[in-house]
C-alpha cells in the first residue's frame, strides 16, 4: 500500500485543503511572483505595464510579500520546534512502538512502516486484525493499566531493544453525557487517551534522552480544540494530550538537555474508523491520517499537524473568538453524537476496578 502522492487529489475529493495548496503553490509562491515583480521594476516593457495597471501591480506585490512572510514563518516553525538542530535516522535500526496498532489508523501506520522493513512493536489490548510481516511484533497491553504497560515495555526492550519512536495512537470514546458517564467510563477514557502517554514516556523516553535521539508522537484530535455534548470526557482527554505534547516539547531541550528528541502531534478531524461510527460530520479516510503521521515520522522532525490543515483557521482559533461565538458554536454541535455507536473494545482493567473506581494495580 504505497503512500499517496501529495500532488494527487485527496481521497476526500476537492476540499479546502486542495484549494489552499493550489493558492500556496501558485499565487503565494515567491518563485512565481518575484520574477514578475522584478520584470515590472527593471524592464522597459514591464515598467510600462505596471504603470498602466497600477492596481494589478499592487496586488502582485501583496501576493509576493504574503508568500515571503509565509515561507519565513514556515522556516521559523521548523527551526524553533526542532531547537535549531538536525538529526538523522537509520530506519533499518530504529524501533517504532505503535499503540492501538491492531486496527484503524494504527493498523495502517504499522503497515506503512512494515512496507519499508522498519521494526514495529504493536501495543494493543485486541489481537492484530491483519497478518503481521516479519518486522512487526505484537505485544498485548491494556493501556489503562500501569502494570500492563510496564510489563509490555519490558518485553519490547528484551525482544527488540530500546524503542526510538513512540506513537501514542490508541484512543477510547464512550459517547456519554457528563451525568450519564460512570466513573469507570471517565477513568478509562483518560487512562487510555492521556495517562498512558505519561507512563509509556516514562518507560521509553530515558533511553532516547540518553542518546539524544528519538521521537514521541501524540495522536490527539480536533476535539483538543473544540468539544461538543456527549463527548466532553473525550475532548477533555484530548486537550490534556495536546498539553502533554506541548509540555514535553518544552521539557526536552530545557530540563533533559535532549534537543534532538523530536515531538510530533496529530490533531485530525473525524475519521472513518469503528471508534466513531455514526458521528455526524464529514469524514477523513484513515489512510489520509495515517500517511500524514508516517510522513512526519520519516522526516525525522518535530511537527504540529492539523488534518485537514484548514483546521488551523477554524478549530485551532475557536478559543480566540468572542465568547458569544464560542459558546453558541458548542451548543449547536449537539447533533454530532446523536447517532454515534462507536466500537467498544473489552478492557480487562474494567474488571479490576475497585469500589472507588480507581484502577487496582495488578502484579506483573
Amino acid at each position: 500500500m504505497p503512500m499517496r502522492s501529495e500532488w494527487k487529489l485527496a481521497r476526500e475529493g476537492v476540499t479546502a485543503d486542495t484549494l489552499g495548496r493550489l493558492v500556496h503553490r501558485t499565487l503565494l509562491n515567491p518563485a512565481l511572483t518575484l520574477p514578475l515583480v522584478l520584470l515590472a521594476r527593471y524592464t522597459q516593457k514591464g515598467n510600462a505595464l505596471s504603470q498602466s495597471h497600477g492596481a494589478a501591480f499592487k496586488w502582485l506585490k501583496t501576493l509576493l510579500y504574503t508568500g515571503l512572510a509565509s515561507r519565513v514563518s514556515s522556516f521559523l516553525d521548523d527551526a524553533v520546534t526542532n531547537n535549531w538542530s538536525n538529526d538523522t535516522y537509520d530506519w533499518m535500526k530504529e524501533v517504532v512502538v505503535v499503540t492501538g496498532g491492531s486496527d484503524g489508523i494504527g493498523k495502517i501506520v504499522v503497515e506503512l512502516f512494515a512496507e519499508r522493513g522498519i521494526k514495529v512493536a504493536v501495543l494493543d489490548v485486541q489481537p492484530l486484525t491483519f497478518d503481521a510481516p516479519p518486522s512487526v511484533r505484537f505485544f498485548k497491553c491494556d493501556l489503562a493499566s500501569t502494570s500492563s504497560i510496564a510489563q509490555a515495555a519490558s518485553e519490547i526492550k528484551v525482544a527488540m531493544g530500546n524503542p526510538t519512536v513512540l506513537i501514542n495512537n490508541a484512543g477510547c470514546a464512550r459517547g456519554k453525557s457528563i451525568l450519564d458517564a460512570s466513573e469507570s467510563d471517565i477513568r478509562l477514557t483518560f487512562n487510555v487517551n492521556t495517562l498512558s502517554h505519561y507512563f509509556l514516556a516514562q518507560q521509553f523516553l530515558p533511553s532516547m534522552i540518553e542518546r539524544n535521539h528519538g521521537m514521541i508522537v501524540t495522536v490527539a484530535s480536533y476535539a483538543a480544540y473544540v468539544t461538543a455534548p456527549n463527548m466532553v470526557d473525550y475532548a477533555a482527554s484530548k486537550s490534556a494530550a495536546l498539553a502533554f505534547h506541548e509540555g514535553l516539547s518544552a521539557e526536552l531541550p530545557r530540563i533533559y538537555k535532549a534537543s534532538k528528541v523530536r515531538t510530533v502531534i496529530m490533531c485530525q478531524s473525524y475519521t472513518r474508523t469503528k471508534l466513531f461510527e455514526g458521528f455526524d460530520s464529514k469524514a477523513l479516510y484513515p489512510e489520509t491520517v495515517a500517511e500524514d503521521i508516517v510522513r512526519a515520522v520519516l522526516a525525522g522532525k518535530s511537527k504540529h499537524i492539523l488534518t485537514p490543515a484548514a483546521g488551523w483557521y477554524f478549530a485551532a482559533k475557536i478559543r480566540g473568538w468572542p465568547m458569544w461565538m464560542q459558546y453558541g458554536l458548542r451548543k449547536r454541535l449537539d447533533n454530532l453524537m446523536k447517532k454515534w455507536n462507536g466500537r467498544q473494545v473489552q478492557q480487562p482493567s474494567l474488571e479490576k476496578l475497585g469500589e472507588s473506581g480507581v484502577l487496582v494495580p495488578q502484579a506483573s
